[in-house]
This record gives structure tokens, C-alpha cells and sequence, in this order.
């Protein structure tokens, strides 16, 4: 969860710079918030105007899916890297999908600045990858 503004920040900053809407994707998706974190991320973006909640999906949800008691716990690389490598680009490589864009979340943890009260940086990298038509 302590992601979730960062995430909502790229895709933010990436739809106005690409003047695109979420409608323009037939995914954005973002590495392991969680439940609570995706709850989060969806309240907050449609708090800002942008509505995702169609088109998103987090992978760390996505693995956990149907795990009881579980609403979150991979590594957002981890959780991310295992989905995108597994399904979504094999759905791009399909033609299930034509154009995702994946939001790679982290969080800049220090065991020292957490024992001292600090917050927790988050930081997320976006990247569009799409089919090419050849």
C-alpha cells in the first residue's frame, strides 16, 4: 500500500503526457500492492479523475488470488516480473492484447529509517509495451 501514490503518480503524469486515457489500454497494471494497496490506488485515481478500475490488475493479487488469508505478500519485482513474463506477454504475443501498460512498484525500505519512525519512499516506473502489427 505505501506504493499506491507513487503508482497512481506515473500513471497519472503518463496518461496526461500521452494525452491517452486508461480506455487506451487493455491493461495497466502495477506489481504488488496488494489488496489493500489496489484498493487504495482506485480510490485515490478516482479521487484525481482518472478511472482505471476497469482496465487494472496487480500482479501480486493476481498470484495470491484465492489463497486464503492472503491479500498480499510477494515482491512487487518478483510478483511483477513472474505475471508480465507469464501471461501478459504471452497475451500481447496472442493478440489477446494489444498495448499494456505495466507500472513497476518498489519501496525504498531501510531497516534504520523504519526503527527511527521515517516514511516509506515508494517509487514506480512505467513502461508501455504493445504489439506490433505486422
Amino acid at each position: 500500500a505505501a506504493m499506491a501514490g507513487a503508482a497512481l503518480e506515473t500513471i497519472g503524469t503518463h496518461l496526461e503526457d500521452f494525452k491517452r486515457t486508461p480506455k487506451d489500454y487493455d491493461t495497466i497494471v502495477t506489481g504488488d500492492l496488494g489488496t489493500f494497496g489496489t484498493e487504495l490506488l482506485l480510490d485515490m485515481a478516482k479521487r484525481c479523475g482518472i478511472d482505471i478500475g476497469r482496465v487494472h490488475r496487480d500482479c501480486g493479487v493476481m498470484i495470491f488470488e484465492g489463497v486464503e488469508g492472503k491479500k498480499c505478500g510477494g515482491s512487487g519485482c518478483g510478483c511483477g516480473a513472474s505475471v508480465l513474463n507469464g501471461y501478459f506477454l504471452r497475451s500481447l504475443e496472442e493478440g489477446k492484447m494489444k498495448r499494456i501498460l505495466f507500472v513497476a512498484t518498489g519501496a525504498l525500505l531501510s531497516t534504520t529509517s523504519v526503527q527511527q519512525g521515517e516514511s516509506i519512499p515508494g517509487v514506480a516506473h512505467g513502461v508501455v509495451i504493445e504489439r506490433r502489427e505486422d
